[in-house]
């Protein structure tokens, strides 16, 4: 049965000091939630200049090409990336027609320009106060904004990094699964993002009923645990988000954990998924480096 998830009760919220700070994190709904289970948290940022719609057509004009990505948004959950339409329309267009375009864009990287990376910064050194215990070393440190017309779709995708996704303007329903039930997320779909594939899942209708829902409204924020499947679907107005993520030492393990075990399954063997025996996992890893810097040194491609 699907269940609307509220994980910061209203008096936890109005238990925070409203200081200087850019997050409201409840200490004891962190701790008893971080990182394997999604909670809300709450922020100052709707509102901010930085996401006024002028400065964003700015910030993608300065970003690498690259670092945009966008497409139409009127997209099925299980949407084929390499099917995926596009709008016709150009960055700053999109972005200055996003009320009628139906269109879906992130651009990624944000750090890259100074002003939106220090403000990444001070997100993530509040996130750091609290997540530091548990998952020491945060590093890797990148800032995404999303920028939807209404009612758009993000499909059924996960992402690989710690975030906490902050709702800046507009509504949006985030629909988000247990990232260990292997019923809906197998090993060699792991494998296949975590050695480059894409983002995007295969969804099926009979997943919903797993789903935990979340309703972000602007000063709303959502942690999603690593590699938690989830899929997005947009209010009746303009929807701007501002992801703020990082990774660890202890994450990166896992990646590389992963990218070995699609090696060693296209080998036709069947791999000890990560997690289960930390010391193969060391020993697959050292291998993996071992192997890597080795082609180098003989000028042989690696990946």
């Amino acid at each position: 049965m699907v269940a609307t998830q509220s994980q910061n009760s209203q008096a936890e919220l109005e238990s925070l000091s409203a200081s200087d700070s850019r997050l409201q994190i409840n200490a004891a709904t962190f701790n008893a939630h971080f990182p394997v289970r999604p909670f809300q948290i709450r922020h100052h940022l709707a509102g901010h200049p930085l996401f006024a719609l002028p400065r964003l057509i700015q910030l993608a004009q300065r970003l690498p090409a690259e670092r945009v990505e966008y497409n139409a948004g009127n997209l099925p959950v299980s949407q084929d990336p390499k099917s995926t339409p596009q709008n016709g329309l150009s960055i700053a267009e999109t972005i200055r027609r996003i009320e009628e375009c139906r269109s879906w864009m992130v651009l990624k990287n944000v750090e890259r320009d100074a002003e939106y990376g220090a403000l990444l910064n001070a997100c993530l050194d509040e996130v750091k106060v609290h997540s530091e215990t548990q998952a020491p070393g945060m590093c890797m440190r990148e800032g995404y904004v999303f920028i939807t017309s209404p009612d758009s779709v993000t499909p059924y995708h996960l992402d690989n990094e710690f975030n906490f996704l902050l709702q800046i303007r507009g509504q949006k329903q985030i629909s988000l699964f247990d990232r260990t039930d292997r019923s809906i997320l197998p090993e060699t779909e792991l494998e296949r993002i975590y050695s480059g594939g894409h983002r995007n899942l295969s969804y099926k209708n009979e997943y919903q009923d797993k789903a935990q829902l979340f309703q972000l409204t602007p000063g709303d924020g959502l942690h999603f645990p690593i590699a938690a499947p989830h899929w997005v679907k947009n209010g009746p107005a303009v929807s701007i988000s501002f992801s703020i993520t990082f990774r660890t030492p202890t994450s990166s393990h896992r990646e590389l954990a992963y990218r070995v075990n699609a090696g060693l399954r296209g080998l036709g063997l069947q791999p000890t998924p990560p997690g289960i025996t930390p010391w193969k996992d060391s020993l697959k890893i050292t291998a993996y480096r071992t192997w890597r810097r080795t082609r180098k040194v003989l000028n042989m491609p690696v990946r």
